[in-house]
C-alpha cells in the first residue's frame, strides 16, 4: 500500500486545475515560457508520426514563480525534475508528461503469455511491477497493446465487443508485466459478464500491490462518453495511479463530427471540472504508430520510480 500510495501522488500533480491542459514549455528564456500544442492532419501517413502535434508560443508567465505554477498545474512533472526546470525539449510530444531522469530503456525485445485469471487473487504473485490497460471495449485496448509490444495478436483483438472477460498477464523482457482487463460498457456480453468485471476487476485494483499505474484508453474519435470519466472518478477516489491514453488520435468518423484533438479538450474539460488533479495523459494511434515509443518512455520512468 505505501507503493501505491507514492506512485498515487507522483500521478496526481498537487495543485488546482490549469487555465488549460493543452500545453508545452520552452527553453528559449531561464523562466520557461508556455506552449499550447496544435494538431496537424496534413502529415497523416508520414514515417514520423509525432509531426501530427507541434508547439505554438502562446503567453508569458509574469515570474519565474508563474512558470512553476504553470508546469505544476499543466505537466506530469515526475520525481528527480524541479518544475522551474522544465524546457519544451523535456515534454513528450503529444502530451503532458515530463521526461526525467528516471526514464530509461524502454523498448520491448521479448513478451510471453503467462496466464490468464478468474479472480484478483489468482494473478501472479512474483511481484513484478505491471501497468493495467483499461478502456471500454470498443476503444482500441488490444490493438494498443499489439502494437505497443509489436507483435500481431499478443492481445486478442475481434470485432465483437467484450472478448476479454479475464484478467490476462503478459510478461514483457522477463521483468514487468502488462495486464489485458476487461473492458467496461460492452453491449454483446452477458449480464453475467458485466457484475463479474465489477467484482473481480475492482478487486485487482484495490489489492494489486504490484500494480505501477492503470492505463485508461479513451477513444479520441469520438465525444466524451459519460462511462469513460464515472471510470476516471472511481479511479481518482479510490487513489488508484492512472495515466489517459487517447486512442485512435488520427480519426475521425465517417469523415464528419468533431476532430480528435477537439474531443480531447472537451473530455479534459471535463475531467478538470470533476477531478481534483489532472494526470498525465498522451495521444497515440495503432494505426500510424503515434505515440508508441513515448508511452514505453513514460511507463520506463514510472517502473523505475517503483522499483527503487
Amino acid at each position: 500500500m505505501l507503493l501505491r500510495n507514492r506512485l498515487s501522488t507522483l500521478l496526481s500533480p498537487s495543485s488546482s486545475s490549469s487555465s488549460s491542459s493543452f500545453a508545452l514549455l520552452s527553453s528559449h528564456t531561464k523562466a520557461p515560457l508556455p506552449f499550447s500544442l496544435s494538431f496537424n492532419y496534413s502529415t497523416r501517413g508520414s514515417p514520423n508520426p509525432t509531426q501530427h502535434v507541434y508547439a505554438s508560443k502562446t503567453a508569458q508567465p509574469s515570474s519565474p514563480d508563474a512558470a512553476s505554477r504553470f508546469a505544476s498545474t499543466v505537466l506530469f512533472v515526475p520525481p528527480g525534475v524541479e518544475p522551474e526546470e522544465v524546457t519544451e525539449e523535456m515534454v513528450l510530444p503529444g502530451s503532458n508528461i515530463v521526461v526525467g531522469p528516471y526514464a530509461g530503456h524502454s523498448q520491448i525485445k521479448d513478451v510471453q503469455f503467462v496466464k490468464s485469471s478468474g479472480r484478483a487473487k489468482d494473478c501472479p504473485r512474483d511481484e513484478r511491477p505491471e501497468f493495467a490497460v483499461l478502456g471500454r471495449s470498443n476503444v482500441g485496448k488490444s490493438s494498443l497493446i499489439n502494437a505497443l509490444v509489436k507483435k500481431k495478436e499478443v492481445a486478442l483483438t475481434s470485432k465483437k465487443p467484450g472478448k476479454t472477460q479475464m484478467i490476462n498477464h503478459f510478461l514483457v523482457n522477463k521483468s514487468w508485466y502488462i495486464v489485458d482487463l476487461p473492458g467496461y460498457g460492452f453491449a454483446k456480453a452477458p449480464d453475467a459478464a458485466r457484475t463479474d468485471w465489477s467484482s473481480f476487476t475492482k478487486g485487482y485494483f484495490l489489492h494489486r500491490e504490484t500494480l505501477v499505474a492503470v492505463l485508461l484508453l479513451i477513444d479520441a474519435s469520438v465525444p466524451p462518453q459519460k462511462i469513460d470519466l464515472d471510470c476516471a472518478s472511481w479511479l481518482e477516489r479510490n487513489k488508484i495511479p492512472i495515466t489517459f491514453v487517447f486512442t485512435k488520435s488520427d480519426k475521425m468518423k465517417g469523415g464528419k463530427g468533431t476532430r480528435p484533438d477537439e474531443n480531447i479538450r472537451n473530455f479534459q474539460q471535463l475531467i478538470r471540472q470533476n477531478y481534483r488533479h489532472h494526470p498525465p495523459w498522451i495521444m497515440t494511434s495503432s494505426v500510424t504508430g503515434l505515440g508508441r515509443d513515448d508511452l514505453l518512455l513514460h511507463m520506463s520512468q514510472l517502473r523505475n520510480y517503483w522499483d527503487q
